[in-house]
């Protein structure tokens, strides 16, 4: 029996100021870097229901602790060597969460936000952006009667004349098993897929970055053996592709190419092939779970970004670095009831040059 897939897009207005991006003016920039940071559940002071327990105020939760951290993580984004020029957050509460921390920060030009998050869920993702975004998109998916716990937000930005279209994701956990749950994993990939397929029919060249937390490591297939929604270009798992192909409509996987441009030696010629940065530019992982390293946290790059003209990749980073981590190496996680600490997860930085 086939899975029914029921896939909904909203167009979602922006919200945006009326300031220019934070440069000198008639500057156009060489560089345009972007964050991506699960900023481990930032809930504001106000009970509405969704929360998780320990950020209710019969929790000891109270406004004031939500302003601290709101000044601990605007003094760390602004402590970063790169301005970020977009940053894309995970699990932020709502976008009145997202617009706070986007005044905290108002002085660097942070006034054009994008969020999206389902009706009755705890945490949502959002975008901060130096320049007004363009085309913003919410994308949901539902497969057997389950939809995946959060949406895909897909904007579109325009610097120095070029267009750039990112797709921040947050996917569902291995919480419950990690063959459980994969099915919900593999139904986000098959959207980021879809939307992937109709951008290249309307302009192939147009540079488009996958990021967010995947909850699945870029090299999952050779640690857990089996079908990953993030699949190698490697003969053994294009091999296990194929023997689903029948069963599926579109990939409900994104292929990962360590070649620049990305393209694909093994899958079908028309497979959209996606460049990661692990392994490569970055080394070690952004989540430390049961005594290693993860590389949950990412970037996924489409042949746009690797022409040699208009925007093109640069380099990627991991800050893995003070205050981002303790004495100890280790993430320097949010404790809420000391109301001490950033994030379980490090920020990864992705830098693109204009060509």
């Amino acid at each position: 029996m086939k899975n029914i897939l029921i896939i909904l897009t909203l167009i979602i207005p922006a919200l945006a100021g009326c300031e220019a991006p934070g440069q000198a003016p008639g500057k156009e920039p060489e560089l345009f870097t972007v964050a991506l940071w699960n900023v481990q559940n930032l809930f504001d002071g106000v009970d509405d229901g969704t929360e998780y327990p320990d950020f209710r105020q019969s929790s000891g939760w109270m406004s004031e602790m939500y302003e601290a951290r709101l000044l601990s993580l605007s003094r760390s984004i602004l402590e970063k060597p790169f301005l970020p020029d977009l940053i894309g957050l995970i699990e932020v509460e709502n976008s009145n969460v997202l617009s706070d921390l986007s005044r905290a920060l108002s002085n660097r030009g942070y006034n054009h936000t994008a969020f999206a998050k389902l009706p009755g869920s705890a945490n949502g993702v959002g975008f901060l952006s130096r320049y007004p975004l363009i085309e913003t998109r919410a994308h949901s998916i539902t497969i057997d009667g389950q939809t995946t716990p959060r949406p895909v937000l897909e904007v579109r930005v325009e610097a120095r004349g070029e267009h750039l279209v990112f797709f921040l994701n947050h996917w569902k956990s291995k919480i419950g098993g990690e063959n459980v749950t994969e099915a919900l994993r593999r139904a986000s990939a098959s959207l980021v897929y879809r939307r992937l397929s109709e951008i290249k029919e309307a302009d192939p060249d147009t540079p488009v970055i996958i990021m967010g937390d995947f909850n699945v490591n870029h090299d999952d297939f050779y640690r857990r053996s089996f079908f990953t929604a993030l699949l190698p270009d490697d003969p053994d798992a294009a091999l296990l592709a194929s023997r689903e192909a029948e069963l599926k409509g579109s990939p409900d996987y994104l292929v990962i190419s360590t070649e620049k441009p990305p393209r694909s030696e093994y899958f079908p010629a028309d497979t959209h092939a996606l460049y990661s940065p692990w392994g490569i530019e970055k080394e070690g992982g952004s989540y430390y779970f049961r005594g290693g390293w993860e590389t949950i946290d990412g970037f996924l790059l489409s042949r746009g970004l690797f022409t040699g003209t208009g925007w093109d990749f640069f380099d990627a980073l991991l800050l893995d670095r003070e205050p981002f981590i303790t004495s100890q190496g280790l993430p320097n996680s949010y404790i809420p009831r000391l109301g001490r600490g950033l994030s379980d997860h490090l920020p990864l930085l992705l830098l693109l040059k204009f060509m």
